[in-house]
């Protein structure tokens, strides 16, 4: 607890556990910032000369003045005029934390106080970064409608049922003064209805942020306690009337401090700046979007004064929004911009000569409207000057008659402000409906870019697409992919290796799959990778950032797929690589680390399945609507699905975070209905290709099956399916017919040659014979019992695809309609051939491990019960040698298991056997006949 500065400002509170610790936290995170940011105080006292010598010329009274400034007679009798710059100094702020407006909200504000000439790259990163603002797709900045101003109740609507409407649909930030008073008081306003009626979703897509004197605000020696409030409690008097008091239903306030009291238009410069530099930074996650943050001010009504930053802004190609008909400087503008563009001009003699001059009447007009709109203004010159500067960057402004046309598509007219000055600013080459399009994907609106856009009038071109493309995949909007993917967009010209690269490093660095990612890059650079969640494997990856290949590649996407799919399929992109030939882990790492640090030449070529690899990429970052478009365009429907499902259930069990990974639960379990009910629909509709879906080899999926895949990724839904329960059966039987008796197959396996005899009834090679002089491609006509036995579905043939799958799958080799002709075993003399169809059925293997096991345990009681002799020289007996050698047979096969099956490293091996609970029970049975042998 802090004392002393602890009572000030509501520093302390009073609220529960939870509470004091995300305090606690909240005051450690931003304890540097009084070390950083500063405040203004006014150390040289100017005389205001109508104060009687009581107030300096900054509005703070002569008592409040630091000694050193009132002793300095020489200075203020030569000063006649206060400047913030040279008579106030820098001080480390005193006023920063988050703000409590007390029954009024639960949700705390932030602020922060700050001098006029804070670097505005900062503020942002401290908004963003520390306070956690979403990064805006738009701001909209309201200049004007401050202090008594009275607004018409047209205007109201506007900002009540167009801007703040529209903010919420395009995720923006309104900038105004934050106070209760004007324009500030009716935006306020308008998000606490807005927030109280939309869901939680859209409630943070709307950040109003209010920018005030800090000398102008009432009652702020409550925000003042310099290790900063946690929160400061805020008392505001239940006034009806306009105060210059912060209002509740603000995010965030920057209170920019020029050492001034009471006095307007200290926050102006900053403002300004803070708005060019928010115009040139990126939207999207991490700025990965394709055009900067687009920045609009809106001019409601408006004093004289304000000219000059209009003008300002122009200059800098700052688009302006003027609402006509709201008072003051708005009508003014809209009056010149509307009446003088169309009227006829003359130049003078003298000023034709010269470029930029305007001409002599164009000046007389502006005038005699200067003097109609401020009539009591004493600079009107000035005002002239700055009037016709404005207008010569006419093309930045639109006006906006609000009472004519009404609040409704007011994002829209956002919209075409933005177009327009972008088209000033764009290239000749560019297409001058690409803005337009890059600002919808930016906000989200595909109700827009469908019937702006893309209703059938504008020929779009792939270079106008491509931009927006990654934007949309970056930022998660699938109703964009989809739009270009339906207009035109060849995704195998789009996606290339190098792209895919670019949007694996994309990848939000809080997410597990960055985790994993960077653990796989910090292997890959020789350094130790300690597990996803350790902090040290974090700093690790920061050290390793520099120089080439240091980068996200396909080799680490590869890895972590490995990680996550284990053996179920080849690895990933290793074609792509040049790793496809190579066996070792370990020649591979270094074979990549050399290929990664050259020219990486795959990076230009095309994906070979693009929409398989976007569908990986959206599953690993857990996308719900973005991965079911994706798996809607791929290929192996029923493959991709099982997959997915396979992929979300191995990378829940990284997940921290108990929300995501229920999430990941509930996508994983969607894909597996959605194969389900794809298979369903197949097999009802063919049920011979149905069961050829089931064993069909994938090139897309790394030459796996579904059945293979389905088992990975423990679909039992799936598997519960009659028609795969119908090909497991089969594949269980063998090459038998299911109708066999058990008692059968017991008196053949101990008596082997019975299997020669008619005693149990095998599918006939001439029923083979008789298929494959049939068509094989429509399967019209011929015994589907048949073709369901012999032809594909025989368990040897099975088992002579897989031991040919152990070569290299290429997709130029892959079949796609099945199993060839050619993946028939060899024809085998009868007496081979029917050995091999009885012991090789699984069913027989099974059998033969259930009697096995069980002479193994009369084995083992015989000769503890009965044949159990005393140490040598007396004994052993030969049971117990037998016993002896049968136990280690047992370890070599589990040893088998573990190191000469899949392709995973040995430790993914042991950690894979672990996992299996009948595993652990054979690694106790076998430690503890090992203790007792030793014993013996």
């Amino acid at each position: 607890m802090r004392d002393g500065a602890g009572g000030e400002g509501g520093g302390g509170g009073g609220g529960d556990g939870g509470d004091t610790i995300c305090n606690v936290k909240s005051e450690k995170d931003q304890s540097w910032i009084p070390k950083i940011i500063k405040k203004r105080v006014c150390t040289t006292f100017v005389e205001d000369s109508f104060s009687n010598g009581a107030l300096c010329q900054c509005g703070g009274a002569r008592d409040t003045h630091a000694s050193v400034a009132l002793g300095d007679y020489f200075s203020t009798a030569i000063v006649n005029h206060w400047d913030s710059a040279q008579h106030s100094s820098e001080y480390p702020t005193d006023a920063f934390g988050e703000l409590q407006f007390p029954g009024a909200s639960k949700r705390h504000s932030y602020f922060l106080r700050l001098s006029w000439d804070t670097p505005p790259s900062m503020v942002y990163t401290l908004m963003t970064a520390h306070w956690g603002l979403p990064a805006p797709n738009l701001v909209v900045s309201v200049v004007g409608g401050e202090g008594r101003t009275k607004l018409k109740t047209w205007v109201r609507e506007v900002l009540r049922q167009g801007l703040v409407k529209a903010s919420q649909s395009t995720g923006a930030w309104i900038l105004t003064a934050g106070l209760c008073e004007g324009v500030g008081r009716c935006v306020g306003e308008a998000v606490r209805d807005h927030a109280t009626a939309a869901s939680s979703v859209s409630l943070n897509k709307v950040v109003a942020l209010g920018i005030a004197p800090w000398g102008l605000v009432h009652n702020r020696e409550q925000l003042v306690n310099p290790q900063g409030s946690f929160p400061a409690k805020y008392y505001v008097q239940n006034m009806s009337r306009d105060s210059c008091c912060l209002d509740k239903n603000y995010q965030a306030f920057l209170l920019v401090d020029d050492g001034s009291v009471g006095r307007r238009g200290g926050e102006t410069g900053f403002r300004a700046k803070l708005e060019d530099y928010i115009s040139h930074q990126r939207t999207g996650i991490w700025g990965s979007g394709s055009i900067d943050i687009p920045v609009l001010c809106m001019l409601v009504s408006g004093e004289a004064s304000m000219l000059e930053r209009v003008d300002l802004s122009l200059k800098n190609s700052m688009p302006w929004l003027v609402l006509a008909g709201s008072g003051g400087l708005a009508d003014f503008l809209s009056d010149i911009l509307e009446n003088l563009s169309s009227s006829p001009t003359v130049q003078s003699s003298s000023e034709a000569d010269a470029e930029a001059g305007p001409s002599v009447d164009l000046k007389d007009r502006v005038a005699e409207r200067v003097k109609k709109h401020f009539p009591f203004e004493a600079e009107s010159d000035k005002l002239v000057e700055r009037a016709l500067s404005i207008y010569q960057n006419r093309d930045f402004i639109t006006i906006y008659h609000g009472e004519q046309e009404g609040p409704n598509d007011f994002d829209t007219v956002l919209l075409k402000a933005l177009v327009g000055a972008s088209k000033q600013r764009a290239s000749v080459d560019a297409s001058p409906y690409n803005e337009e399009l890059k600002l919808a994907v930016t906000w989200n609106r595909v109700d827009i870019a469908k019937s702006e856009l893309f209703n059938g009038d504008i020929h779009w071109r792939y270079e106008d697409m491509e931009d927006s493309m990654t934007d949309a995949l970056i930022n998660d909007k699938p109703q964009f992919v989809r739009l270009f993917t339906e207009n035109g967009l060849n995704i195998l010209d789009y996606l290339t290796y190098g792209r895919l690269e670019s949007l694996y490093r994309s990848v939000p660095d809080g997410t597990v799959l960055y985790q994993l990612l960077q653990r796989r890059l910090v292997e890959r650079l020789g350094t130790a990778a300690p597990t996803p969640s350790n902090v040290s494997d974090k700093v690790a990856a920061e050290k390793i950032q520099s120089g080439p290949g240091t980068e996200i590649t396909l080799f680490e996407v590869a890895g972590v797929l490995e990680l996550l799919m284990g053996d179920v399929c080849q690895p990933f992109y290793y074609d792509a690589l040049g790793l496809d030939k190579i066996s070792s882990k370990r020649r591979a790492l270094r074979r990549a680390s050399k290929l990664l640090r050259g020219d990486c030449l795959y990076r230009e070529m095309r994906c070979l399945f693009p929409w398989a690899s976007l569908f990986i990429w959206a599953v690993l970052q857990n996308r719900s609507e973005m991965a079911t478009f994706f798996w809607e365009m791929a290929a192996e429907s029923v493959l991709s699905a099982l997959s997915g499902c396979k992929i979300l259930r191995e990378l829940s069990k990284y997940e921290g975070e108990t929300e995501t990974k229920l999430t990941m639960k509930e996508l994983a379990q969607s894909f597996e209905n959605l194969a389900h009910d794809v298979f369903s629909s197949c097999y009802r509709s063919n049920e011979s290709r149905s069961f050829t879906l089931l064993i069909r080899k994938s090139p897309v999926w790394g030459g796996t099956t579904c059945l293979q895949m389905g088992m990975g990724a423990d679909a039992r839904l799936f598997f519960s399916h009659d028609g795969v329960q119908s090909l497991l059966s089969q594949i269980w039987w063998g090459d038998m017919k299911r109708s066999t008796e058990v008692w059968k197959l017991l008196l053949t396996f101990f008596c082997p040659p019975l299997c020669y005899t008619n005693l149990i009834s095998f599918r006939e090679q001439e029923e083979l014979h008789q298929e494959e002089g049939k068509p094989n491609e429509d399967g019209l006509g011929r015994d589907s019992d048949s073709l369901y036995g012999t032809t594909i579905f025989s368990f040897s043939d099975i088992k002579h695809i897989e031991n040919d799958s152990q070569e290299p799958t290429t997709p130029r080799t892959a079949t796609i309609k099945g199993i060839s002709h050619s993946h028939r075993p060899p024809k085998r003399p009868f007496i081979v051939s029917r050995w091999r169809q009885f012991w090789f059925a699984p069913v027989t293997s099974f059998l033969g491990n259930v009697l096995m096991y069980f002479l193994f345990l009369l084995l083992f009681a015989y000769v503890l019960l009965v044949d159990f002799k005393p140490p040598p020289p007396s004994g052993p007996a030969i049971t117990e040698y037998v016993l002896y050698f049968w136990v280690f047979t047992i370890v070599c096969e589990e040893i088998r298991e573990t190191f000469f099956l899949g392709t995973m490293t040995w430790r993914q091996r042991i950690r894979v056997y672990i996992q299996d609970v009948w595993n652990k029970c054979d690694l106790i049975a076998i430690v503890l006949f090992i203790i007792g042998l030793i014993c013996r």
